[in-house]
């Protein structure tokens, strides 16, 4: 099954990696040739162009970081949607918008070729040892001939129904996510206020009700002072965007959503776009001269969990 990548970034990267160690024959495409130079080193084919790509591949695999640049590699002339052929597969793994998203499926299946969506979950350290969650929306048909490769992209992976669906999902699981990392940043306000044992705060809320995956995460590298999650805050106010704007096209008023865009507003104004996201916390770490440190915590996160192929679940 030969395979096409458009996306080597901070995650795509890592999937992309994840294909060529399961031994599938991957053509890859990014703006960045250092990136480009880099897989090829490692094996992968590179393509000069989208249509080079989709010619030489039975499934064409996105991950990209806008729904902009989503429109420019679909619609674009000699893009996906011009140049994909009847009984291809394209999977977009993009976080993206639902109405774009849907369009895009549409015209890929007037093409006679098979349209999924695959958002993942579960961070970068997880993304590169394929131990990350997958939600997969889409016909059940192309979800089974496309699990021989999601096996080996994710660990827990999700039918979520009709082409749309794992979008949503995504966008809901990111929101949760930034909402538990914002009140993060007030919990170790609180902590060093009271001159808490901070490693000691860790075990105690990692032991507790008030615990989250964000907790086990984001807070180490927090406590370390490097915030290197590997996801930036131009990324953060684009999902927490998608959220409020996929709220206000429902007809819902929400009360916590724009207050925690606001926030992540003002911590991409204040620390810029590439910043680390969990920086956000440090608007409190500033405003009230203090720091959340301690040692032990590691620079960078790293999945321990033995790899192993992915399932439905």
């Amino acid at each position: 099954m030969r395979i096409g990548f458009i996306g080597l970034g901070n995650v795509g990267g890592k999937l992309a990696n994840n294909l060529l160690e399961n031994n599938f024959q991957i053509t890859v495409l990014d703006k960045n040739n250092k990136l480009m130079d880099k897989f090829k080193l490692k094996g992968a084919d590179t393509a000069k162009s989208i249509q080079d790509l989709v010619i030489s591949a039975d499934i064409l695999i996105t991950c990209l970081p806008s729904p902009k640049i989503c429109a420019e590699v679909l619609e674009s002339k000699g893009g996906i949607i011009d140049s994909i052929q009847k009984d291809q597969i394209w999977i977009e793994m993009s976080t993206t918008e639902d109405g774009q998203l849907k369009r895009h499926a549409s015209l890929i299946q007037q093409k006679n070729a098979i349209a999924l969506e695959a958002p993942v979950s579960g961070g970068c350290h997880r993304a590169a040892t394929g131990n990350i969650s997958i939600f997969v929306g889409g016909s059940r048909e192309g979800f089974d001939k496309a699990m021989p490769v999601l096996r080996c992209l994710g660990r827990k992976i999700l039918h979520t129904g009709d082409f749309g669906s794992a979008s949503v999902l995504k966008v809901i699981t990111n929101y949760l996510a930034t909402v538990h990392l914002v009140a993060l940043g007030e919990a170790w306000t609180i902590a060093s206020k009271s001159n808490l044992d901070l490693a000691k705060t860790f075990k105690g809320i990692a032991a507790s009700s008030g615990n989250s995956f964000v907790h086990e995460t984001e807070s180490q590298v927090i406590l370390n002072g490097s915030y290197n999650i590997n996801f930036t805050m131009d990324l953060v106010e684009k999902d927490v965007g998608l959220f409020q704007s996929l709220a206000t096209k429902l007809g819902v008023e929400l009360e916590i959503s724009p207050i925690v865009l606001d926030i992540i507003k003002d911590a991409r104004k204040t620390f810029g776009d590439r910043a680390w996201s969990s920086m956000v916390v440090k608007r409190l770490e500033n405003k009230h001269n203090i720091e959340f440190r301690t040692e032990g915590y590691p620079e960078e996160l790293v999945d321990y969990e033995e790899k192993s192929l992915g399932y439905e679940i």
